[in-house]
């Protein structure tokens, strides 16, 4: 019987890739959503995990990581005498334009990291070496700008990328580049420039209040958690481990804005245009074989057989067809994984798709189990 209903099912093979389109389509854009929407939840708390520090002090107001709001100087002598606290470092965050050749500008965010430490930096150095930032107006560029953004544009319109010794203009500051960076690219897409607090502070435009984040780590022995409290105790700001910090920079993002939204009305839409295809087109098969199902039981076969095969037919299809939308979205991340465009693709988003993939082939198969559960043997003798 399970070849019986195997071959029903792709004897018309117009009408069968007709059914696993509408899975494949399914498949692909769940996967493709879902993916999406986690590679820009990575990015907007990249710039927590690019660092390398166990507790974060910030201004208490701060709601995320680009949402930097400057405190004095003084706070991090404040935040060194805490006990429990091993070391701490300033870190400068903010963004500055940056002119191009043709005369356009370019907004950049700049890191400025410890002078003598160079905490904060960069993790992945693809050219030069992180040291190279103690050089006179010496600035890392990420790599992916350098090719793009920041490339020299000749007057033809080609780009020639960064390189070693170029110069680039911050905020009408001359700086070099002394190097290049691998890093996650952060929720405005922004080009990421690197230099040490005090250069970065002299490229800023003039504040009283120039210290954006305080890196700061436990001594050894210490409980994070409990040194964190202590400092928020202290000073009066805020202080987060680095988990905690990406827990609110993604509570911000889950409640105060529209992204959650709009990629669940992107799911939702994707899975109700599988369902229908799927559905109508598994229906419309169930429906021209009657005839066939109607012979079966007239030679014997019970419902419950009659139900095998048809539960058959859909898990087929559906294992088809969420292996093909799989396997594409793959290849759509692939494409995708030198752009801008967040892609990160996750074991728990193919699991959710491959069980909303179980409910569209229920969902399809439902009304033809039901049709076929009322059949007469008798149809078959029907002229």
């Amino acid at each position: 019987m399970n070849r019986i209903a195997i071959q029903m099912l792709t004897g018309d093979t117009g009408r069968y890739l007709g059914i696993v389109a509408g899975v494949v389509f399914a498949s692909l854009l769940l996967i493709q959503q879902l993916s999406t929407f986690s590679g820009i939840m990575v990015q907007t708390y990249s710039g927590i995990t690019a660092v390398d520090a166990d507790i974060w002090v910030m201004d208490p107001e701060v709601k995320y990581i680009d949402d930097a709001k400057p405190m004095t100087d003084g706070q991090l002598g404040r935040i060194r005498s805490v006990e429990g606290v091993a070391w701490a470092v300033p870190l400068y965050k903010g963004s500055l334009r940056t002119r191009l050749d043709d005369g356009k500008y370019e907004t950049v965010a700049l890191y400025g990291v410890d002078d003598t430490t160079l905490i904060g930096g960069p993790a992945v150095m693809t050219e030069g070496k992180l040291a190279d930032l103690r050089g006179s107006d010496a600035v890392v560029v990420d790599s992916l700008s350098a090719v793009d953004k920041l490339a020299h544009i000749a007057p033809d319109g080609t780009k020639t990328p960064l390189r070693v010794g170029d110069t680039i203009e911050l905020n009408d500051h001359r700086a070099v580049v002394v190097g290049f960076c691998r890093v996650s690219r952060g929720f405005q897409s922004l080009p990421v420039v690197y230099t040490t607090y005090h250069r970065a502070i002299s490229f800023a435009p003039s504040e009283r209040k120039t210290l954006s984040f305080v890196l700061a780590s436990a001594q050894s022995g210490s409980d994070v958690v409990t040194v964190t409290r202590k400092i928020h105790e202290v000073t009066g700001l805020g202080a987060y481990t680095s988990s905690a910090f990406i827990r609110k920079t993604l509570t911000y993002f889950f409640t105060e804005t529209g992204i959650v939204i709009s990629f669940g009305l992107s799911v939702g839409v994707a899975f109700l245009i599988g369902t229908m295809i799927a559905g109508q087109t598994f229906y419309n098969f169930t429906t021209d074989n009657l005839r066939h199902f109607g012979a079966l039981k007239a030679m014997g076969a019970t419902n419950r057989t009659l139900l095998r095969m048809i539960v058959l037919q859909a898990a087929l299809v559906g294992a088809v067809g969420f292996g093909i939308g799989t396997g594409a979205a793959c290849l759509l991340g692939l494409g995708m994984k030198r752009t801008q465009v967040g892609f990160r693709l996750p074991w728990e988003v193919v699991v959710f798709t491959a069980a909303a993939v179980v409910l569209i082939c229920m969902a399809a198969s439902f009304l033809s189990i039901r049709k076929v559960m009322r059949l007469e043997p008798g149809i078959v003798f029907k002229g």
